[in-house]
């Protein structure tokens, strides 16, 4: 929810989720502007196994269950709750979900602290 112009406010307890056409499952976006888009997806149910090639560079933190990530031509992640990783844009994965699921992630720029 934004609370104030550029500023966006939510919980990872939130109830407001909506089917993700994208990866199956839930989302909850908390922000979605074309120098930041972030939020949470959820699974109750564990899906087949999922190929995704992203988009941009995603950051992401496991909050409930855990993923088996296969890189195409790299490691196999094994991520629990707590556990964050970072993929970089273009990146093959095909993702073995534990449900239930939850992560929180960002897509984004890189930051420059020099700039203003």
């Amino acid at each position: 929810m934004e609370v104030h112009p550029g500023v966006f406010v939510s919980s990872t307890t939130t109830d407001e989720w909506e089917p993700d056409p994208e990866v199956g499952g839930e989302s909850h976006i908390l922000v979605q502007q074309s120098d930041a888009y972030g939020g949470m997806t959820r699974y109750d149910v564990a899906p087949e196994p999922t190929p995704w090639t992203l988009p941009e560079r995603e950051t992401f933190l496991i909050l409930e269950g855990g993923a088996r990530i296969e890189i195409a031509g790299g490691p196999t992640l094994e991520l629990t709750v707590g556990d964050m990783a970072s993929l970089a844009k273009g990146t093959a994965t095909t993702w073995h979900i534990t449900a239930p699921f939850k992560e929180i992630w960002f897509f984004g720029r890189a930051y420059d602290a020099g700039a203003e």
